[in-house]
């Protein structure tokens, strides 16, 4: 499922036009982003956690030389899926 097939499936289940159903999942992602960005949580219960996670500076090798390649510290978006989320899929 895309974007934009996750659009359609909201304004069918809701009865939204597909521009209301469109701003509907922007603003859902715009504000799991921004929260993210402001260092906080996502928690969806029965879904899943949406975290940051810090990654350490690394010292990493160019594979054709050989040469040291310095891999600067950076910060990673992660999810964990919630027992609810799990168990649907497991079936």
């Amino acid at each position: 499922m895309n974007k934009q097939d996750l659009i359609n499936h909201v304004a069918k289940v809701t009865g939204l036009a597909k521009a209301q159903a469109q701003e509907a999942v922007e603003a859902t992602f715009e504000g799991i982003k921004e929260t993210l960005q402001g260092g906080d949580d996502v928690r969806l219960v029965g879904f899943g956690t949406f975290t940051v996670s810090a990654r350490a500076a690394t010292t990493g090798r160019n594979p054709r030389t050989g040469e040291a390649i310095a891999i600067p510290a950076s910060k990673q978006p992660k999810f964990k899926a919630g027992k609810e989320l799990k168990d649907a899929v497991n079936g």
